[in-house]
């Protein structure tokens, strides 16, 4: 795994042992990054939350590519130890900070995010249950963007949010979401 863009591109990102993680590929992080910077022109000064984080790679990404803050959010410790190696080795622990617990154990938002990253296990449901939860929490502004990675035959239905893109790539999908127009 590496970083595809920005400060770090080609940097060299560590993953977490065993299999209880699945790290996005490559390719479908350079394509949602992709599908991102077309709607969002570029990261600077965003504050990007990275939930069910992995290695961190969605968020070391948005960081990369000039986002002012990351919240990393992960409950397996294998992964949080890696999330930290990374930050630790781009310099990048004063533009971020790493929970560690579940994503359902989130609290208020003090206000909206900018961006949402989300990579939950597949086929549980749990990315709607998540986003379902962050709405209601104030997470999820007017302004929010939001993308959610599952398997290609997962489907997302999540009650005021609207799917503005979708796109398939190998196993997975990829959506773009944002509030739903309140008409």
């Amino acid at each position: 795994m590496r970083v595809i863009a920005g400060e770090w591109r080609g940097r060299n990102l560590k993953a977490p042992k065993g299999e209880l993680t699945r790290p996005t590929a490559d390719r479908t992080r350079e394509t949602l990054f992709n599908m991102l910077n077309s709607r969002l022109g570029d990261f600077g000064g965003l504050r990007v939350a990275d939930l069910f984080a992995g290695s961190g790679a969605l968020g070391i990404e948005a960081l990369s590519r000039g986002a002012a803050h990351c919240l990393f959010v992960e409950q397996e410790p294998d992964a949080v130890k890696a999330i930290k190696a990374n930050l630790a080795q781009f310099d990048a622990r004063a533009r971020s900070s790493v929970q560690a617990g579940s994503v359902m154990s989130l609290g208020p938002a003090k206000e909206s995010w900018d961006l949402l990253l989300l990579d939950p296990p597949y086929n549980t449901g749990a990315g709607a249950v998540a986003l379902d939860r962050m709405l209601r929490l104030g997470w999820i502004g007017p302004a929010t963007w939001i993308a959610l990675e599952t398997s290609a035959g997962e489907n997302v239905e999540i009650k005021g949010l609207d799917i503005l893109a979708q796109r398939r790539v190998g196993k997975a999908m990829l959506h773009l979401l944002m509030l739903s127009d309140p008409e």
